[in-house]
C-alpha cells in the first residue's frame, strides 16, 4: 500500500471503531505499513466500507461487526480475528460517542449510554486483549483518551468522566501488565475534524456551520483543528518497534491546546 517501509508487518491489529473519523484513519494507516487490519465496528456498512478501501489499496483487512458494550460480542469478535488473521499483536480502542451537557443536563440514559461505550467498551476490549496477548508473549494496546482526561472544558462533564477513565485504565493496564511485555499507552487529543464534528454543527448550528467550525479551530492555539491522518501518525509509532521503551505514557496531540492555554 505505499512505499514506506511496512513496520507493521506481520501483526494482527484490531481498531474499534474503524468504520470513520480517527479510527478508520489509524486503520489504514496500519495496513498501509503491512498489518492485518480487523476494522471493528458496531456499523457493518461503514466497516465494510473501510474494509473495501484498504483492500484496493493492496492491504489485508477484514470487517468485523462488534458491539463492544457487550463482553460477549467482544470475545467471540476477537477470537474471530485471530482465526482468520492470527494471534492479536495490536489492539486500539477507537470506539466512542460524544455528549454536550453538564451535570445538570446531562440525563441518566445519556450517561449511561456514553459510559456503556466508552468505558464499559474499552474494558471488555482491554479484557480480550490482554489475555490473548498474555497467551502470546505480549503486545501493545494504545487507547484514544482526549484532552479533556486531564484538563475541564465548558459542557462535557459525562464526555470527561468517560475519557478520564480511559486515562486511568492505560496507566492501570500498564502497571499490571508489563512483565507479561505487554505495552499500553494512550493518545489525548484536542479537537479532531471528523465526521461528528460536521454532524454536530449541522445539527446545532444550521447555516452557520462555517462560522462555528472556524470558532472551535481556533480553540487550538495553533489555530486549527488536526487530522483524524496526524493522530494515526502518532499511534503508528506508539504501536511500532520504535516505541518499544514506552508504556504507561499519555500523549497530547492537540495543538498546543494544554500547555499554551494554560
Amino acid at each position: 500500500m505505499s512505499e514506506r517501509g511496512q513496520i507493521l508487518e506481520g501483526k494482527t491489529a484490531i481498531v474499534t471503531g474503524a468504520a470513520s473519523g480517527i479510527g478508520r484513519a489509524i486503520a489504514i494507516e496500519f495496513a498501509r505499513q503491512g498489518a492485518r487490519v480487523a476494522v471493528l465496528d458496531v456499523t457493518e456498512a461503514g466497516a465494510r466500507a473501510v474494509e473495501r478501501e484498504i483492500s484496493s489499496a493492496g492491504g489485508t483487512a477484514i470487517a468485523v461487526v462488534c458491539d463492544v458494550r457487550q463482553q460477549s460480542d467482544v470475545a467471540s469478535s476477537f477470537a474471530d480475528v485471530e482465526r482468520q488473521l492470527g494471534g492479536l499483536g495490536i489492539l486500539v480502542n477507537s470506539a466512542g460517542v460524544a455528549h454536550v451537557g453538564t451535570v445538570e443536563t446531562t440525563s441518566e440514559e445519556d450517561f449511561d449510554r456514553v459510559y456503556s461505550v466508552n468505558v464499559k467498551g474499552v474494558y471488555n476490549c482491554l479484557k480480550a486483549g490482554v489475555a490473548s496477548m498474555k497467551a502470546r508473549g505480549g503486545g501493545v494496546i494504545l487507547n484514544i483518551a482526549s484532552i479533556v482526561s486531564t484538563v475541564g472544558i465548558p459542557d462535557r462533564f459525562a464526555y470527561s468522566m468517560s475519557k478520564g477513565a480511559v486515562l486511568t485504565m492505560t496507566y492501570s493496564v500498564a502497571r499490571d501488565y508489563v512483565g507479561d511485555n505487554i505495552r499500553c499507552n494512550c493518545v489525548a487529543p484536542a479537537r479532531v475534524h471528523t465526521p461528528f464534528v460536521d454532524g454536530f454543527l449541522a445539527k446545532n448550528y444550521p447555516g452557520r456551520e462555517s462560522e462555528m467550525f472556524e470558532k472551535l479551530s481556533r480553540t487550538q492555539p495553533i489555530g486549527r483543528m488536526g487530522k483524524p491522518e496526524e493522530i494515526a501518525g502518532l499511534a503508528l509509532f506508539l504501536c511500532s518497534d520504535a516505541a518499544a521503551f514506552i508504556t504507561g505514557s499519555n500523549f497530547a496531540i492537540d495543538g498546543g491546546f494544554v500547555t499554551l492555554k494554560m
